[in-house]
Order: C-alpha cells, then structure tokens, then sequence
C-alpha cells in the first residue's frame, strides 16, 4: 500500500492544489483532491485484468471549478434538494440560496464543500487520506462552525471507504454525500446496459420541483422495483409522471436494511461489480440524464446523457422539513459520524 502526493493544479488565486492517490496490494487506485474532496478516479481491474478507471471527471483541477455536474464531489453541508430553500430550526427560520427554482440543491453550486480548498493529512499505515474543513457560522445560511473531516480508505480488499464526521458549535443540518458518477465499462458510454439491484422494497415519489411529495411508497410492481437485478435501460423511458418529472431514475430509495449491503451494479462487458454498503437511511439513484451531450472528459473521452450512474447516500432530501423522515438535525457537539463503502469484484 502507498500514497503518492502530485500537484492537481492551482486554485484562482494561485494556491496548489494537491491530489493523492491511494494504490493497494492489488493495484487498484483511487485519487482524491483537496479541491471539494473529489474523487477524480478510481482504477480498477476489468474481468482480463485491464486496469481503467471507473468513475467520470477530469484531467486536472482547473474544470472542476464549474463541474456543474458535481463529478466526484464531497458534498455538504446539505446533499440534494431542500424545499424552498428553507427550513425552520428551534423556532427560527433558516434561509438556503435559492439555486434550483425555488429550491436549494447540493447547498450551494458556488460556495458549497465540493467548491472549498480542504486540508489534507495521510494516515499511511490504513491507506487513507483525511480532509478537513471548517465550515464557519451562517456560510451558504447554515448556522453554526462545523469542524467538518473526510478520510477516504483503500483497504486490500478493493473497497473505497468514505467516512464523514462531524460537530457542530450550534444545532444545524449536516447531510454529506459522495457524488461520484461510475461507469464500469471504463469507457465512458452509456450506463444503460449495467443492470442494477438496490436492496429497497420503497421510495420516495417527488412532485414537479423534484422534492419529495413526503410518500414512502412501494416498488414493487413498478419502474422502481430494483430488488433483483435490472437493466438500467429497462425502464427508463417508461412514460410515466414520476419519470417524466426527473428525465429518468433521479430518486431517493428508502433502504431495508441500512449498515449492511444497499445496492450493487454489474457491466457483463468488463465483468466488474461494483457493492455499496452504508449505515444511512436512503441512497439516491441518479442515472446521468442531465449530463451535457459532448463534455470533454479525462483521458480523451467524450461524456453524454447517462454516460455515468450516481448512488449518493444520504439522508432523504428535504428530510429537515418532513416530520415523516428521519431528521439530518445535529445538535450542538452532537457527532455527525457516518460511513459510506464502494467495493469493486469482477463476476
């Protein structure tokens, strides 16, 4: 096991930005970037042995200043949406940026985590890099200084292991994600041959504004029914309202059993597998609709709609203002301390 440290690029006002790369016993690597605690690769073996990397993004530092896709990004203090961008706390009404129509998306596509310089440390003898951020009083309408850490681990047993912690110097929201987008083949095609399975009997149906109508309803028997493996492709286009809505599977899945095995994805063409494991409640299975058609991508590719697949673990969007989910509220010096695992195999 190894790290290695290289220069990503430079921020706009000329600080480095650094990137490590973690590489286990197997040679399999990731690459993490103090610029918004991206993931900008991960290379793992097909089912020959051809080593490729697995997840979208880019060459260098400097796109990923726009990345209006999020490719790799920590995200935080809030993933996913929160309706209009507001929520009330301890009598107290809170105010988002408004930056989805009326609604709050991600926090803040300009100021959010996945947009901060954070400060790396390396725990060398577990294969992990660890970022740290404070994130201060009221940024992006959030109240309270969260002292914010990421260790992203490499084990040998080709898992990528994020773990988030947390605390907070007042009661505030603290909902983090990881929003890579993964395409097994290595290539960068459509994602729509992988066949996925995620370990949910419900979800959460949203409204017109993408935000969830406060339904849990069940899969079974509809497009959403992802208990045994299915072509993403499958259903897809299915023209139906909650489709129609998203342009495609844009949903959040409420896990039978958080803590153990949520969801896995498999290529037949590379004969990759890819398992998610998490101890939060739901998972949020984004299949790239809105991908720009034609963005350039690392390694000479060419990135389009559903060129990529995200499962952002999370607590349910808009949770903070449903009383029906389970609530991403910290009080003061309460530990916001989860994990999330992305372990590859091939079949």
């Amino acid at each position: 096991m190894k790290i290695v440290k290289t220069i990503f690029g430079r921020t706009e006002d000329g600080k480095d930005i650094s990137a490590y790369t973690l590489e286990n016993a197997s040679g399999m690597k990731v690459t993490v970037s103090e610029f918004g605690g991206i993931v900008s690769s991960i290379i793992v073996p097909d089912k020959n042995g051809k080593m490729q990397d697995v997840v979208l993004g880019y060459d260098s530092a400097a796109p990923y200043f726009e990345n209006n896709e999020f490719f790799g990004a920590t995200i935080g203090r809030s993933a996913n949406r929160v309706a209009g961008a507001s929520f009330e706390l301890d009598g107290q009404r809170i105010e988002l940026p408004r930056n989805e129509g009326d609604n709050n998306l991600h926090s803040d596509s300009g100021k959010g985590f996945h947009k901060r310089l954070w400060t790396a440390g390396l725990d060398e003898g577990r294969n992990s890099v660890v970022l740290s951020y404070v994130s201060p009083d009221m940024e992006n309408g959030f109240p309270g200084t969260l002292d914010m850490h990421v260790t992203f681990s490499l084990t040998d047993d080709n898992s990528l292991v994020i773990h988030y912690e947390g605390v907070s110097d007042r009661k505030t929201l603290i909902n983090c994600t990881n929003h890579s987008y993964f395409n097994l083949s290595g290539n960068g095609s459509s994602i729509l041959d992988h066949r996925i399975q995620i370990f949910a009997s419900h979800f959460t149906p949203v409204d017109a504004g993408l935000i969830p109508t406060g339904e849990i309803a069940e899969v079974k028997g509809t497009a959403f029914d992802f208990q045994d493996p299915v072509r993403i492709g499958e259903h897809i286009d299915d023209d139906i309202e909650q489709l129609r809505y998203t342009g495609g599977f844009d949903h959040n899945f409420v896990l039978d059993e958080p803590g153990g095995l949520i969801a896995a994805v498999e290529d037949e063409g590379s004969g990759r597998r890819m398992e998610v494991y998490t101890d939060l409640p739901g998972v949020q299975f984004y299949a790239g609709n809105f991908i720009r058609d034609g963005l350039k991508g690392k390694d000479g590719l060419t990135y389009g709609k559903r060129s990529g697949l995200c499962l952002e673990t999370q607590y349910f969007p808009n949770s903070v203002n449903q009383e029906g989910f389970k609530s991403p509220v910290f009080d003061a010096g309460v530990r916001y301390d989860t994990s999330t695992t992305y372990k590859f195999m091939v079949v």
